[in-house]
């Protein structure tokens, strides 16, 4: 059974979550923090998502966003998508 569509509205607040493939690594090194901290910037200039925290781990992350337009998934499928490439 899918997941129920997420409901997106003007200045929510996320908690998101991510972690890899079977708990494995996905920041290998710092350029692999850097490279993903990057990523959140564009998503902040691309999307006016607001950053508050973040807690990136070798193996998962946590932000707490803020979306003024009611789009999260289009920011989470930037960060993730970019960041996988």
């Amino acid at each position: 059974m899918p997941r129920p569509t997420r409901i997106e509205y003007q200045g929510a607040f996320h908690h998101v979550m991510n972690r890899g493939r079977h708990r494995r690594t996905i920041f290998h090194d710092t350029r692999y923090f850097e490279a993903f901290l990057k990523t959140l910037e564009e998503a902040h200039q691309r999307f006016d998502a607001v950053i508050h925290a973040y807690c990136l781990m070798s193996n998962h992350y946590h932000l707490l966003i803020e979306t003024p337009k009611a789009n999260l998934s289009q920011i989470m499928k930037h960060i993730n998508g970019l960041y996988t490439q």
